[in-house]
């Protein structure tokens, strides 16, 4: 059996580590991270042209199942997916994890878009530590009234805000080091994505503790129709029922 996973993300590494030795694994970067963390079996980097691009290297390596384990931002991939699945005739299974859930003292913004979140932003403060990774940042460039903490893996290219401190760091991160990283460059409001996960959610927790506002954006229209899983678990007994010939 060979699995294809869209990954780049925690849970895509997970689940390939999980069914290694098991069945055939492919996972597929986009090659957006200079040095990223690479999962077990099979890695191919790069795009695959559209949806028929990827529904022929579906049908071209004899792919009997595709999992969409992609990040919760990356929208386009997950319909060119659903297309490519239905072309070939793959079973394909989305693997996204929740998104966040605001408690008691949380102070959140919602905003629809990139943009949106840049337009609330002077009426809510101006020291910003900036979450939402290096891609976009052309919605924040006229803001040279605010100051900016960006945080990324990646150094990110222009345009950007002129004033812009970057902070090259990967996840997961601590609590005690967002409580400080937010003290030490005195924020008063952050941005993020609602990408889930526990690797990027302390800086959440320490934003509510400070009693900050945070800019949350909301994750992209997905397709209708597939099959969600919330887990790696979920994900490998998806497949379990698929095919009956492993154990994961």
């Amino acid at each position: 059996m060979h699995v294809l996973i869209l990954g780049g993300t925690t849970e895509a590494r997970r689940l390939a580590e999980q069914l290694h030795g098991t069945v055939r694994i492919t996972t597929s970067l986009a090659g957006r991270v200079a040095a990223p963390r690479l999962p077990a079996g099979d890695v191919r980097i790069g795009g695959f042209g559209g949806a028929e691009g990827l529904a022929q290297w579906l049908r071209e390596h004899d792919v009997d199942a595709l999992i969409d384990a992609t990040h919760p931002f990356a929208g386009t991939i997950s319909f060119n997916a659903a297309s490519a699945a239905a072309e070939a005739h793959v079973p394909l299974l989305a693997l996204r994890r929740p998104g966040w859930v605001a408690a008691e003292g949380d102070d959140w913004y919602p905003a629809a878009s990139l943009e949106e979140a840049a337009a609330l932003l002077p009426a809510l403060g101006r020291r910003v530590f900036l979450t939402t990774g290096r891609m976009g940042l052309a919605a924040f460039a006229h803001l040279d009234n605010l100051w900016f903490l960006m945080r990324s893996v990646d150094a990110p290219e222009p345009p950007y805000p002129p004033r812009m401190e970057v902070l090259l760091d990967r996840g997961p991160f601590t609590l005690d080091g967002e409580r400080e990283l937010l003290r030490r460059h005195r924020i008063d409001v952050v941005v993020t994505k609602d990408s889930g996960g526990a690797a990027t959610a302390p800086k959440l927790t320490a934003a509510r503790e400070a009693g900050l506002p945070v800019v949350v954006v909301q994750r992209p229209p997905v397709p209708d129709g597939v099959p969600v899983a919330a887990s790696p678990d979920e994900a490998a007994a998806w497949l379990r029922r698929l095919t009956g010939h492993f154990s994961g």
